[in-house]
């Protein structure tokens, strides 16, 4: 019986690890952001925690209920859909405006620059926006993982969102130093606005993959 339960266990908690791994292991809004402050050095840590947490958070809400209530409205999952792809419209149209609007501002990574500037309370609120106000985040991980927690037995739900807390944070911690060993490289304005236009062409790219998904049948 002991041996059972431990194999349910480490079942669930890999199932919810792979699942959430293979989908935040891709190009998005808060994983660019998150490297952008992991180049910059500034505030990494928190936006690390904040990312897991909220990860660990929206998935915990779709494993208790709220994917079910999400999947069986088909006009809502409709306008969270078209709801992300205007979103991720906007944010690559913001990261073009950058290139070209605001690509002489000085960038240092050693904490003299521009994006140094920021708070800690300034980055992190700009990432909360980034995260919970992107609706197709709620139909990645409340809807589409969430479903799959909710389909564990009793407690072992929650092992399932500890697995998907733990890919979490191995990806973003991966993603965090990763971005520090860049610093050289965006020390110049030219790597950043090469970033800038690469960000921009991948959200308007997604958008428009999303989009079409939208229309309701």
């Amino acid at each position: 019986m002991t041996a059972m339960w431990t194999a349910n266990i480490s079942s669930s908690w890999l199932a919810g690890f792979t699942v959430c791994l293979s989908l935040i292991v891709s190009i998005g809004a808060q994983n660019l952001y998150v490297l952008r402050q992991a180049v910059s050095g500034r505030h990494v840590r928190a936006c690390v925690a904040w990312c897991v947490l909220s990860d660990a958070l929206l998935i915990a809400l779709g494993v208790a209920g709220m994917a079910q209530l999400l999947g069986s409205s088909p006009t809502l999952a409709h306008y969270l859909t078209r709801g992300g792809a205007l979103f991720l419209l906007s944010y690559g149209l913001f990261a073009w405006w950058r290139v070209f609007a605001a690509a002489d501002a000085p960038v240092d990574p050693n904490n003299t620059g521009t994006l140094a500037e920021r708070s800690l309370l300034g980055v992190l609120g700009t990432l909360a926006v980034i995260t919970l106000l992107n609706p197709h985040v709620y139909l990645d991980t409340v809807v589409l993982v969430g479903s799959i927690g909710a389909r564990q037995d009793g407690a072992l739900k929650w092992v399932f969102v500890f697995g998907a807390a733990s890919a979490s944070l191995v990806w973003f911690a991966g993603l965090a130093m990763a971005g520090q060993r860049l610093q050289g490289l965006f020390a110049k304005p030219l790597a950043w606005r090469v970033l800038d236009a690469f960000t921009g062409a991948m959200m308007l790219v997604l958008a428009w993959w999303l989009w079409p998904g939208a229309a309701l049948a």
